[in-house]
């Protein structure tokens, strides 16, 4: 991606630039746009991929625009097509024939790497095999991390402009939980820890992390570890039942060693509120390389304990542990849950400044995308 930079767009280019954005209306893509102004930048919304004619409003999967079909159909309505994720489903040979759809349409091909390891898969061997055919034929890529930056010039001789992540939590929400926490006393001492094994990725081997938080947490005066996991896992009828953890959990509920609370997903409201709840959230992966979980700690003012496998150190301030395929290491993850619980909550990244970062990343994609095109 020699020679674009971001530089901001050139204010005498009055072009605005549609996008064919895989997905639109997912929050990361929404918040690449400027929170104050029109950037110059029209995002298409998602096909209903149950009619290509509707928008799909919320519902964006599985991606209609990944269809070489929609991109010929639709070539007239957009300047840029940029793939952010979605393609999990693809095999590598209909991702080349999307690639060659643009080719032949001359629409220029952004593709921003969030993962190079998908933390939906067990091996690693078929994303591996999408990036085989994503990565190089890209006439632009973006990642959020030098790191991850680094690893792609490393496997595959790309340079990725690296752009951080915005927040996730909106703003109006960041701004009320700020000034409950500067109105309200301090705690009464107490420290409460979360882990949420979600829906089992398979990026997740959370008993282990959970025994080694539940040990340290009760050296801990006052310390609380709540655990928290969907019905489709932590119920005898869910779709994805893991017994094992699941009795796990129970017994060590009846024993006192932690709160456990079992419920189907979060609504957006009730995640914000659920972390903002916490002192501290341990992110319980073995793989993995960027987490919007974690940057919707930080917009919260709660303290995030990463794993050091993936880039998450590099997206912002954590407390880290040594966690990868090879296994856990206890004594770190040990460690860090009595630094969280010493240290003071780290405070929520300031308003003004996740302005100031959307005002900067809504200019770069511009620039990239006025780029390409002109």
């Amino acid at each position: 991606m020699s020679g674009i930079r971001a530089r901001g767009g050139d204010e005498g280019d009055s072009r605005t630039i549609r996008v064919a954005s895989v997905p639109s209306s997912h929050v990361y893509v929404k918040h690449l746009s400027s929170p104050l102004s029109n950037d110059g930048v029209t995002r298409l919304p998602d096909p209903d991929p149950d009619d290509h004619r509707r928008s799909a409003v919320s519902r964006w999967w599985p991606p209609v625009m990944l269809d070489p079909a929609w991109v010929r159909e639709h070539a007239a309505e957009f300047d840029v097509f940029h793939l952010q994720f979605g393609f999990d489903a693809r095999t590598p040979e209909e991702l080349a024939e999307l690639v060659a759809a643009l080719r032949e349409t001359g629409k220029p091909f952004v593709y921003t790497v969030h993962d190079l390891r998908n933390p939906h898969h067990l091996a690693r061997e078929a994303h591996d095999a999408q990036l085989d055919v994503l990565i190089p034929a890209a006439d632009a890529l973006i990642t959020l991390t030098p790191g991850a930056a680094a690893e792609i010039e490393r496997r595959w001789g790309r340079t990725a402009l690296v752009l951080p992540h915005p927040h996730v939590v909106d703003i109006d929400t960041m701004a009320a939980v700020q000034a409950r926490r500067v109105g309200s006393p301090e705690s009464d001492g107490g420290f409460r820890v979360g882990v949420h094994v979600k829906s089992l990725r398979a990026s997740m081997d959370p008993l282990p992390v959970i025994r080694a938080v539940a040990t340290a947490v009760a050296e801990i005066p006052g310390g609380v570890l709540q655990v928290d996991g969907h019905t489709d896992v932590l119920t005898p009828s869910g779709a994805r039942h893991d017994e094992a953890l699941s009795a796990y959990l129970q017994e060590a509920s009846g024993r006192g060693e932690l709160e456990l609370r079992i419920h189907d997903f979060f609504t957006d409201a009730e995640l914000w509120e659920y972390l903002a709840s916490l002192d501290a959230s341990v992110l319980p992966y073995r793989f993995g390389t960027h987490s919007g979980w974690l940057e919707a700690c930080r917009d919260l003012g709660t303290a995030v304990i990463a794993p050091d496998c993936g880039y998450y150190s590099e997206q912002g301030a954590v407390i880290g542990y040594h966690n990868d395929e090879d296994g856990l290491d206890v004594s770190s993850l040990h460690t860090a849950v009595h630094v969280a619980a010493r240290t003071a909550s780290p405070p929520p990244e300031p308003i003004p400044e996740r302005r100031r970062q959307r005002e900067m990343i809504s200019a770069a994609h511009l620039d990239l995308y006025r780029g390409l095109v002109g």
